[in-house]
């Protein structure tokens, strides 16, 4: 082999490669994430994945946004549930593990801030935000420990 086969993300944005003796950072985001094949409620898959697995995913950033759409590609819903709900004490949009959210996808009209109200991701297109009711029944990706 030539030795060139590492495949890493510029700041860019965009896909490159580099010797494989070259020492670069990394992350294992992609590992964490399982998307459930079945149709739950928000809190049925929040519930679920705590007690299966760890949490339902929450999304900081443009490379985690990247790996949880290339799991959501393979759902059978076209909403997979993201762990993001509307806070109605707060009156904003929180993450399950109390974050605020910081980085955003949401789809233009997509974001209804109304008690109830959770996040879901379309599983085709552009894989952006919407928001849905909790007793609606989606797919959904947990993160594991």
């Amino acid at each position: 082999t030539t030795g060139r086969a590492t495949t890493l993300l510029e700041r860019s944005g965009r896909w490159s490669s580099a010797g494989c003796d070259h020492r670069k950072p990394f992350f294992c985001y992609d590992d964490k994430l399982i998307l459930i094949r079945e149709n739950k409620t928000w809190e049925e898959a929040l519930n679920y994945c705590r007690q299966t697995h760890h949490d339902l995913v929450t999304i900081s950033n443009p490379h985690q946004q990247r790996w949880v759409q290339e799991r959501a590609k393979n759902a059978s819903t076209p909403f997979v549930w993201l762990g993001l709900q509307y806070g109605c004490a707060a009156r904003l949009w929180l993450w399950v593990t109390d974050y605020v959210v910081c980085y955003e996808r949401w789809a233009s009209g997509g974001r209804t801030e109304a008690c109830g109200m959770s996040a879901a991701m379309t599983t085709g297109g552009q894989h952006e935000w919407v928001s849905q009711r909790k007793n609606e029944t989606f797919n959904f990706i947990c993160i594991k420990h």
